[in-house]
């Protein structure tokens, strides 16, 4: 880790990310940024906030080749985090890719180190090829709730806590101590092994975490346990929160399927039941016109009985015209029933004069003969009036037709 170094370019910042993520959010074709469109407006928002409260990483586009080999131009935010141990601010350099499902996915945060940088051996959030991988941010990412910005504010908070980098010290000559004794006269050489070039030797210095230029003259400060105790209960509250969070996601995600569920459950109900009320309707609307015509059925009929009870009560009405078929088909089943019926009777009248002896039974044989011709020919005659009389009330119900549906 470095302290942090002069600001950032003219260039960086707010201003130069709205420049920036204006024209690469916005180009077409084969050069355009594989991010759905729905989304880019968020990814520009996510970028511009990140770069403007951190100067320090800007927007830029570049080659990502994923782990299967598969290459594509992403976003990215590349500089410095800043953040703050042991009383001193140092800049981790770090890479935020977006790949392609993001925002929907969480972001891929890198450390690069430099050449006087090593990763911290087993650290609990960055692995040996610098991928920040189990952090509790990442790990709780929500769509459309987190950003960049929290993002690295949280993973600051949590490198401060425990820097996952530090430098190597740059290894210096050590002289030993002066010899005790005087050194011989020039004309008594020493040996090639007392040269005064041979005592000098480079003493490797054991790494040391946290180290920088200011630092490197001194030994670290001893911590107050208090801090240490407070920085402990700090990082451990914050990895319960998320934990905290994670589970009530999981509960709520469950409980709003739930819900789902129960909302096309009852849009089908509901569809259900205006159906119902459309056939129930229709019902009424037809039961209505039928209604209509029974009520003027009924007028007439009421019109026709009170014309003949006055007729009946001064004797002026015929019996055998007090009732008159409504057309010429009525009239013609009217006369052909009653010469069946007529008939009927009369070969009725011939077997019980043949019974009693009264005709004899050559003579009762032609006229049951001609009676039953005659019976035959009128039951047809019946029988295509009937016919008739259906198709003509056919026609008529297809007439009235229009009248309802008017």
């Amino acid at each position: 880790m470095a302290p942090s170094p002069s600001p950032p370019p003219p260039a960086s910042g707010a201003q130069y990310a709205h420049q920036f993520l204006n024209t690469a959010l916005s180009q077409r074709g084969p050069s355009a940024l594989p991010y759905a469109e729905d989304v880019k407006w968020l990814i520009r928002n996510h970028l511009v906030a990140l770069a403007d409260a951190f100067p320090s990483l800007h927007p830029k586009a570049a080659l990502f080749t994923h782990n299967d080999g598969r290459a594509a131009h992403l976003l990215q935010a590349d500089g410095t985090v800043p953040i703050h141990h042991a009383g001193a601010t140092y800049n981790l350099p770090a890479v935020i890719w977006l790949p392609e499902t993001y925002p929907r996915s969480p972001p891929l945060v890198f450390l690069s180190p430099t050449r006087d940088m090593l990763i911290k051996p087993h650290h609990p959030l960055v692995d040996r090829s610098g991928l920040v991988a189990n952090a509790p941010y990442l790990r709780s990412w929500v769509f459309p709730s987190s950003n960049l910005l929290d993002l690295v504010r949280s993973l600051s908070h949590l490198f401060g806590l425990d820097p996952p980098l530090f430098t190597r010290s740059v290894a210096a000559p050590s002289p030993t101590p002066p010899p005790a004794h005087p050194a011989p006269p020039p004309a008594a050489a020493a040996s090639p092994a007392m040269r005064p070039e041979a005592v000098y030797a480079p003493v490797p210095r054991p790494y040391r975490f946290p180290a920088s230029p200011q630092l490197a003259a001194r030994q670290p400060p001893t911590e107050d346990p208090a801090e240490v105790f407070k920085r402990n209960a700090i990082s451990k509250l914050v990895d319960t929160a998320y934990a905290d969070a994670a589970a009530l996601r999981t509960a709520r995600e469950a409980e709003v399927d739930s819900l789902f569920a129960v909302q096309a459950e009852l849009r089908g109900r509901g569809e259900a039941v205006n159906d119902g009320v459309r056939r129930i309707t229709e019902e009424k609307e037809t039961l209505e016109r039928r209604l209509q015509d029974v009520v003027m059925a009924t007028d007439v009929i009421e019109a026709w009985v009170a014309e003949n009870r006055k007729g009946a009560a001064d004797g002026t009405t015929e019996v055998e015209g007090a009732i008159q078929p409504a057309d010429v088909l009525s009239r013609q089943m009217l006369e052909c029933t009653a010469t069946d019926l007529a008939l009927e009777d009369t070969i009725y009248a011939l077997d019980k004069a043949v019974q009693e002896g009264s005709v004899p039974f050559d003579g009762y044989l032609r006229s049951v003969r001609a009676l039953a011709r005659e019976q035959f020919f009128q039951r047809v005659l019946c029988t295509k009036v009937n016919n008739a009389q259906q198709q003509a009330q056919v026609a008529r119900m297809a007439a009235r037709a229009p009248q309802y549906a008017s």
